[in-house]
């Protein structure tokens, strides 16, 4: 295992790791079976400060990486570098590197995404799934955004924005701050004002504009969280983030062994009642279990958090942390 320099960030140790190819930051705490933490869009290893330390109190070895693109891990410069294969290959050989056979994935967000489909892709490194936000909705028939385009149309859709190269990043990276402490508090507290673009058209302008300021940060979300969170993306910008969803439709062509497939490890499912994932695709969320269960027959619980977002484990991690322990200490 190749290691690099180390350091800390709020207590949290902090290690550089190689992994397929490209260097990796993780942070880590702990001993005991393996449990893998991957964020989403647009975070770092930072999302999960507050499982950390409860994971490793309850016997776990926990790791958080920086996935490739995001704070101190390596972004390869080409935007199919960011497809789902090397995604999954990144995770497994996160494992690889820690000098275990097998892991449990936790992801939230695109960490979601990742999670789902290196149980599918990697079965034999993942001996348990946990998602939080992003249901597994199995393999659709056609590429996700020729169905984003038909549904939208003229209409702004952030994941249609993001498909030119430059210019979502070119607007984030202008003011991660403005980016940033709207796009976390988009459904919290009191709004300052209307959105300045209220045009629902994609030609009216890009996606900061249409998020509303917020008079305060909501209470999960200090001001050093925001900073730590800023300072990142002011250092790396934010292409390597946004080219994960150039590869949508790429990584739909390259799975075509998924098609019907299921996923077979034991699997937990955790999102707020209020995350507007869950209503992607107008869907409401009541008949959520049963969707999850067709495609994960292991699936052990779906919670639903009351009066949560999608910043599920940062707005809600004393309960997000009850049920990873309880899931966790429940496998074989």
């Amino acid at each position: 295992m190749s290691t690099k320099a180390t350091s800390k960030v709020a207590g949290h140790q902090l290690r550089t790791i190689e992994t397929n190819g490209i260097s990796v930051r993780i942070a880590e705490q702990g001993e005991g079976p393996l449990v893998l933490l991957l964020h989403g869009f647009p975070e770092s290893w930072y999302s999960w400060r507050h499982q950390l330390p409860a994971l490793a109190e309850a016997g776990f070895h926990v790791v958080a990486p920086d996935l490739r693109g995001y704070g101190g891990s390596e972004a390869p410069p080409e935007i199919e570098d960011y497809n789902i294969l090397q995604l999954t290959a990144d995770a497994a050989g996160i494992v690889d590197a820690l000098g275990e056979q097998t892991a449990v994935v936790v992801g939230h967000d695109w960490g979601a995404m990742v999670a789902w489909q290196c149980a599918l892709l990697h079965p034999d490194r993942f001996r348990a799934v946990v998602a939080l936000s992003v249901p597994y909705g199995g393999r659709g028939a056609r590429p996700p955004l020729d169905q984003a385009r038909e549904a939208f149309g003229d209409n702004f859709f952030y994941q249609l924005y993001f498909q030119e190269p430059g210019v979502a990043e070119g607007e984030f990276d202008a003011d991660p701050r403005r980016m940033l402490s709207r796009v976390y508090t988009s459904i919290d507290g009191e709004v300052a004002g209307p959105p300045e673009i209220t045009s629902p058209l994609a030609s009216a302008g890009g996606w900061i504009g249409r998020m509303p300021e917020h008079k305060q940060l909501p209470d999960w979300l200090t001001t050093e969280d925001l900073d730590y969170f800023v300072g990142e993306f002011e250092r790396t910008g934010f292409r390597g983030g946004v080219n994960f969803y150039r590869n949508i439709d790429r990584n739909w062509e390259l799975t075509p062994q998924l098609a019907d497939a299921q996923v077979q490890q034991p699997a937990l499912f955790i999102a707020g009642e209020q995350d507007l994932v869950l209503s992607f695709g107008g869907r409401s969320s009541d008949d959520l279990e049963d969707r999850l269960r067709a495609v994960v027959p292991k699936l052990t619980k779906c919670v639903l958090i009351p009066n949560t977002g999608h910043w599920t484990q940062q707005e809600r991690p004393d309960e997000v942390n009850a049920e990873l322990i309880e899931f966790l200490r429940g496998l074989d």
